[in-house]
């Protein structure tokens, strides 16, 4: 098969999967004439899609395309057999469902590692220690809300304030925007829908309550430099030199590890190194973050927000060990919320929204994504022998079709 019949083969397969699961496609922005074609078909019968799947990953070798995109679609292709088996009721184990999605093997997580995160974190929240440190840490994350009424200011401070940096350090096309809106109802806490011609809209979750802390992150993560700025660049780049894969988004495939994993390094691309001589932009997040809040006329202690981050940074692996128990090890809903209130010390009610989002069918396996992400892309980064080269391998991230085996 001829590439151009192959990569179109693909697309159609691809979408076919929005047939089975409304919003497994995460974004088209190609050809709508092959859209309208499974919109207008019947609904497909997964195990045809997983036979389908199949037969294109055999054509892929012998199809001429350089060796970049036939592993990019080699991946691609196995994560959508797995779901569709997933869909057809096959029974597949949790670990080798997530490595077929991801291209990455988990195993759970060190409890040593998550107690000694408890006490760095102690560290940083020290005070009261006659109370329990998830009390300390609740009233902390209180005092650190974000009223209701000020998020729209904060979110378009952030945004102006990232976009600028973005813009002056990996280009963008002139015409992109980013629209936000507040939505609730979701298992999520923030999703950006890129809808192309480079342009997103950016989804914030208002069932859970904004921090002042994480909001920088949410704004890098969602729109700059994180996935609307990876949209564009892909959409300009590999989309405008023909490469019409990448005009296809899907949910549990490599693309969301490589994807997530980029977005939640995202903050610290812009402003924690700059590509421009290799000179540092101060002294972290936190205190340019501090500075941003304070024009707003809100108080925020952005060095000790940056220490609790840091001091937290070990417990990333809760949430999927939290997936392995429930969907592994066969644990109940009310275990694996203990488990999560206890390694995160998070509220019943958070622990139970984190909970929801690992029971979601669509979504069950989607943590990995950020827990694996994070850590391949981050040691990846960790190449860089100065703030240029990290620089420069963040906008290889952006730019390239890279796959998590290819960084390994």
């Amino acid at each position: 098969m001829d590439p151009v019949a192959l990569v179109r083969e693909y697309l159609l397969l691809g979408l076919g999967f929005d047939r089975l699961e409304e919003g497994f496609v995460d974004a088209f922005t190609g050809d709508q004439a092959l859209r309208r074609q499974v919109e207008n078909a019947p609904p497909p019968d997964p195990r045809l899609l997983a036979r389908r799947a199949a037969e294109l990953r055999d054509e892929v070798a012998g199809s001429g395309l350089p060796a970049e995109r036939a592993a990019f679609l080699d991946v691609h292709l196995r994560a959508l057999e797995c779901s569709a088996r997933k869909f057809a009721g096959e029974q597949i184990g949790f670990v080798d469902e997530v490595q077929a999605y991801f291209d990455v093997r988990i195993e759970p997580g060190s409890e040593d590692e998550y107690r000694a995160a408890h006490r760095a974190m102690d560290e940083v929240l020290a005070g009261d220690t006659a109370r329990p440190l998830a009390e300390r840490l609740q009233a902390h994350r209180a005092a650190d809300e974000i009223p209701p009424e000020r998020l729209p200011e904060c979110v378009e401070a952030f945004s102006s304030a990232l976009r600028d940096r973005v813009r002056a350090e990996y280009a963008l096309p002139e015409t992109e925007r980013v629209e936000y809106e507040v939505v609730g109802d979701k298992p999520w806490s923030g999703f950006n829908y890129y809808l192309g011609d480079y342009r997103s809209k950016v989804a914030i979750n208002s069932d859970l309550k904004q921090h002042m802390a994480n909001l920088p992150h949410l704004i890098a993560h969602e729109s700059y430099p994180g996935h609307h700025t990876e949209h564009c660049r892909k959409e300009a780049g590999l989309v405008g030199a023909g490469q019409a894969e990448q005009t296809l988004f899907l949910v549990n495939t490599p693309q969301c590890l490589m994807a997530e994993g980029l977005a939640d390094h995202a903050l610290g691309s812009i402003v924690g190194w700059s590509g421009a001589g290799g000179t540092p932009m101060g002294a972290g997040w936190g205190p340019w973050a501090q500075e941003i809040y304070a024009d707003l006329g809100l108080r925020f202690d952005g060095e000790r927000a940056e220490r609790l981050a840091n001091a937290s940074a070990s417990l990333l692996g809760v949430r999927q060990d939290a997936a392995l128990l429930l969907h592994d090890r066969g644990r109940s809903q009310d275990d694996v919320a203990a488990f999560l209130q206890r390694w995160t010390l998070s509220t019943p009610e958070r622990a139970r929204q984190t909970l929801r989002f690992l029971s979601d069918p669509l979504w069950r396996a989607y943590i990995s994504t950020y827990v694996e992400g994070y850590r391949l892309l981050g040691s990846w980064l960790d190449r860089g022998a100065d703030a240029a080269g990290r620089s420069e391998l963040f906008r290889r991230l952006l730019d390239e079709p890279l796959i998590p085996s290819a960084l390994r």
